[in-house]
């Protein structure tokens, strides 16, 4: 079946079964978070078990994307009830197939208790974690089966680009994006707009459009979430783009070892093909366009724009200088744009909706969305999408719902490795381009990890040094042998071997490396040094001083010999007979916190 006109496209939509045809229907998530949880098996086992009482003319089993609570995965959200399990186990299925599906009963242990208000709440839209989110690039995660093309067709799909061949010029659709107000989201923040617009300019007989699809920060997680959950919206923007950029290819860079968003690309790229919205002559409009995936090795240089570009080349994942900029001479020399995944995600509604809708969204000078990737010391920890503006507090504290354990956050990790850590004074600060930089922080691609009273500012910082200077390409000496010495020194102060003198050779050393790098990645590799070096220089002292504390210790008033730590103990340090206060040989301590871990009686003490 090839789709040729708008109108045929509605028609198909239109003649797609409606949800409400069956009963009941079940979104099951199958993003890597729950996958990691055995959501696959318990996908499977409700099917074997909707087959074995012949439910499948009242039940829909939908397989969708991540439905970004993912701290409380694998979920199952059940319509039109809106009724929503949490921490859903294997054991549980037949029990809801039993109660739910059968007898119409809801499963009252499976639902999510509010720790605030120590409330049962049914529906998903009810819980804090969701009030505030607005959802324009995770549009259709968790409620599509990204399989499926009828779904994404069901929810306006393609329709955008119908309609910008039908009506639309290369410069309109340039000038709508740049209307909007749309910035990249993969860290830069620099219009697309423009961005489109200068390679629209360029003359070349060849063009590109690539999307990075590479992510490697630690800790975030949207790009490939929005692969799994809504491919089509992904495939939809890259074409759309390339009529607005005058490319007739397009390239997805991604790393090979995100299978669980290839495979859903690789089967959308296929359906995409076979109706019509890739290849030639694309809904009759004389455009052609089609797609090509390209596997990356997992090097998080690669995503800088031009490292990626040499990667797909062929070449050894290494920026360049710039200029020239991709728009000028990208890809096999010709002019290339570049746009990370949920920039792309964007696109589509911005041109369903409008402009001035999406601009009516977010901040002066920060319109739409952000996807932040919540993580660390939180409660809720999953995805969240706010409108720009939104400030850190309301993240952390009323989406993220606080601390699990009720201890005090001391900072905010924003930005990934290239990133600086936010304080307790500025968590009232919106989140937004200009706000971060005001404060000398950055948006990143949006990975968001929080810290508590209990972390340990030195070895944070030491942990992203250690990822940058791994993760470095070598090509200029400032980042290549300025970071692993920077990495060196804090090794120094945390085994207790550094000296005051340490101090200002990070700082330094920290600085001449952020003016003098070649690429983004070696500028910003200091900050979470430099950053956590402003704001508890403390901690830094106490180790350089060599007055901190870094051994685990028994009190041995809470001590009952149970012999849990002496058990768990990698190095055997821990010593003492059963129902006897244990000693811990701080000399063979390696401070893993193993120990910490497993105490029932808080007898162990943290350095």
């Amino acid at each position: 079946m090839r789709v040729e006109s708008l109108d045929a496209l509605k028609k198909w939509k239109d003649n797609i079964p409606s949800p409400d045809t069956k009963t009941i229907r079940i979104l099951a998530c199958a993003g890597t978070s729950c996958l990691s949880s055995d959501s696959d098996l318990i996908i499977e086992r409700l099917k074997e078990q909707i087959e074995k009482h012949s439910l499948d003319t009242k039940v829909e089993l939908v397989r969708t994307g991540c439905v970004r609570l993912c701290g409380q995965g694998p979920l199952l959200l059940m319509e039109p009830e809106e009724i929503t399990y949490v921490k859903v186990h294997l054991d549980d299925v037949d029990e809801i197939v039993e109660k739910h599906l059968l007898n119409g009963e809801t499963v009252e242990r499976l639902l999510y208790t509010d720790p605030k208000r120590n409330e049962i709440i049914k529906a998903a839209k009810n819980m804090d974690f969701y009030k505030k989110q607005k959802r324009i690039a995770l549009l259709n995660c968790g409620s599509i089966d990204p399989w499926n093309i009828e779904h994404y067709v069901q929810n306006d799909g393609y329709e955008a680009l119908a309609t910008v061949l039908a009506e639309n010029s290369p410069q309109d659709v340039v000038d709508i994006i740049k209307e909007s107000g749309l910035r990249g989201r993969g860290g830069g923040g620099f219009s697309t707009g423009m961005k489109w617009g200068f390679t629209l300019q360029e003359k070349s007989d060849e063009k590109y459009m690539i999307c990075n699809a590479d992510e490697g920060d630690p800790g975030a997680f949207m790009d490939r979430s929005i692969i799994e959950g809504d491919p089509h919206a992904l495939i939809e923007a890259m074409v759309i783009g390339g009529y607005a950029t005058g490319a007739k290819e397009g390239l997805i860079y991604i790393r090979a070892e995100y299978a669980t968003s290839i495979e859903p690309l690789r089967k959308a790229i296929e359906d995409a093909r076979e109706y019509g919205f890739l290849g030639e002559n694309i809904f009759n409009s004389g455009f052609d366009f089609d797609l090509e995936i390209k596997l990356g090795a997992g090097a998080f240089v690669c995503g800088e724009e031009t490292a990626l570009i040499h990667s797909m080349e062929g070449q050894r994942g290494e920026p360049s200088t710039k200029p020239p900029f991709p728009s000028q001479k990208g890809y096999r020399g010709k002019p290339s744009t570049v746009n990370n995944v949920e920039t792309l995600a964007n696109i589509p509604v911005i041109l369903r909706k409008g402009a001035k809708w999406f601009s009516s969204i977010g901040t002066e000078e920060s319109k739409g969305t952000k996807v932040f990737a919540l993580a660390g010391n939180v409660r809720n920890i999953g995805l969240v999408e706010v409108p720009m503006g939104t400030t850190f507090r309301e993240i952390v504290f009323e989406i993220g719902g606080g601390h699990p354990d009720g201890k005090d956050i001391k900072a905010i990790q924003i930005g990934g490795p290239s990133g600086g850590v936010i304080t307790e004074e500025y968590f009232d600060t919106p989140i937004d381009y200009d706000s971060l930089d005001s404060i000398g922080a950055m948006m990143g691609s949006g990975g968001m990890i929080v810290m508590d009273e209990d972390s340990d500012m030195v070895e944070i910082a030491k942990f992203y040094l250690d990822f940058t200077q791994d993760e470095s390409c070598g090509k200029c000496t400032p980042c290549r042998i300025g970071t692993k010495r920077m990495y060196e020194i804090l090794e120094r102060l945390t085994n207790m071997e550094g000296d005051p003198d340490d101090l200002e050779r990070l700082r330094t050393l920290g600085e001449n490396i952020q003016s003098s790098s070649l690429c983004g990645l070696g500028q910003s590799a200091p900050n979470p040094v430099l950053s956590t070096m402003e704001y508890f220089a403390e901690e830094y002292e106490a180790y350089a001083y060599r007055t901190k504390k870094t051994k685990y210790s028994v009190d041995p008033e809470k001590c009952i010999g149970c012999t849990k730590c002496k058990r768990v103990c990698p190095t055997d340090c821990i010593s003492g007979d059963v129902r006897q206060a244990h000693t811990i040989d701080e000399s063979e301590c390696i401070a893993c916190g193993a120990c910490y871990d497993v105490c029932p009686k808080d007898a162990i003490i943290k350095p």
